[in-house]
């Protein structure tokens, strides 16, 4: 399985030098191309309050059409009516801006995020769960990753087989109520996209020294910073192993996206 690692997304929040991006990854599989996530989509530019809310006037977005995935896709020379299938690590505005650019795709999440995004509980679930991001009807396909097999140590998962073998979903809830990372066997190594399950590589290394501004929005936006802690400590252990055979990304870190990358453009030399 091809995989190409998009920046579909750069954002600035403050006292973030860096700042950070919406890091999509595009799937090359024998029936077609899935997407993990979607990052920021065309009609986020038109209607930034609608759809990206409050949030907005922190993290910053540039709103930038090229960066779109859509628009990513024609430039690669794939037909965006390719993408048969996006795999969502969760249902924030900065992940699902671009589905409304692919609404034929089938969206696969998990049920417990499916659940807060239609029915959200409290303010915090109203607050992120924008309905302007279903209003093209998307066909969601709900998955119980908790009820698979263990994968590398995690308890939950579930082989995405439907989609493609070797593409799995593993529950890991905390940033939001059914967040999950997504893992895919590129047949080389395996690819573990965290989602938002931490912010920056610092967070996991325990030695690079973190934005102040990210620690204090993770903490804010956190369903339940107790699972958070506790997934920062389990990603840690990944970390620490560097296994040739695991990249650790995530969706916001520019500094993991630039590595993706490379590694992409080595292999292919």
């Amino acid at each position: 399985m091809k995989v190409h690692h998009l920046n579909c997304g750069t954002m600035h929040p403050p006292c973030t030098p860096a700042g950070l991006v919406c890091h999509v990854l595009l799937l090359e599989t024998r029936t077609g191309l899935v997407l993990v996530d979607s990052g920021l989509g065309l009609r986020d530019a038109a209607d930034p309050a609608a759809r990206f809310g409050p949030a907005r006037f922190y993290v910053r977005p540039r709103f930038d059409e090229n960066e779109s995935a859509i628009r990513q896709i024609e430039r690669l020379g794939f037909d965006p009516r390719d993408v048969r299938d996006i795999v969502l690590t969760h249902f924030d505005a900065d992940h699902t801006g671009g589905l409304a650019d692919l609404p034929w795709a089938r969206v696969h999440l998990t049920a417990d995020e499916a659940n807060a995004a239609r029915q959200p509980a409290g303010f915090a679930e109203k607050a992120r769960y924008l309905p302007t991001h279903r209003d093209h009807h998307p066909t969601l396909v709900c998955h119980t990753p908790g009820d698979g097999d263990p994968w590398n140590g995690f308890a939950a998962a579930e082989e995405l087989t439907e989609i493609t073998p070797g593409l799995v979903m593993i529950s890991l809830p905390g940033h939001t109520r059914g967040h999950a990372a997504i893992a895919v066997d590129t047949g080389e190594r395996w690819i573990f996209h965290a989602g938002d399950s931490f912010y920056h590589h610092g967070q996991l290394d325990g030695l690079t020294p973190v934005p102040r501004a990210l620690t204090a929005m993770e903490r804010c936006v956190a369903h339940d910073m107790k699972a958070v802690r506790a997934n920062h400590e389990r990603l840690a252990e990944l970390w620490a192993r560097q296994s040739p055979d695991l990249l650790l990304i995530n969706a916001h870190d520019p500094l993991l996206l630039r590595r993706a990358q490379q590694i992409d453009t080595d292999a292919g030399r």
